[in-house]
């Protein structure tokens, strides 16, 4: 045990003094939380406009590419137009010669026939 010599030695505090000694430990955490919240607030605005700022990023290069790809379609359906018109301008081709030759034909086949009422005599009624 102790003597009451080394007990003297221990500093005694007041209801006040002890009342105060709550208070200042409370205020300290307060504002502790105060400046913990503050600056995790803080981190996470720049956090999230670090990822605005990406997304921005990102859709601008989404968009470019988008643009890319809308001129390599037009310009490849520009070019199955040009191949669909040659072959147009084919087909029309050929039916003209179709018609130049049903043409032909048809006055080959009015002079056969001339010529087979004629052998045959079957044009002196």
């Amino acid at each position: 045990m102790r003597s009451s010599d080394e007990n003297e030695s221990v500093i005694t505090m007041t209801e006040p003094q002890i009342w105060t000694m709550i208070g200042a430990v409370i205020a300290l955490m307060f504002g502790m939380v105060t400046v913990v919240s503050t600056l995790f607030i803080r981190v996470l605005r720049a956090e999230i406009g670090g990822v605005r700022s990406e997304i921005d990023g990102m859709s601008t290069g989404i968009g470019a590419q988008i643009g890319g790809l809308r001129a390599e379609m037009v310009a490849r359906f520009e070019a199955v137009d040009a191949r669909f018109e040659a072959v147009d301008a084919r087909f029309v081709s050929v039916n003209t010669r179709i018609d130049a030759v049903e043409t032909r034909i048809e006055g080959l086949d009015r002079d056969v026939r001339a010529l087979v009422k004629h052998t045959f005599g079957l044009d002196r009624g």
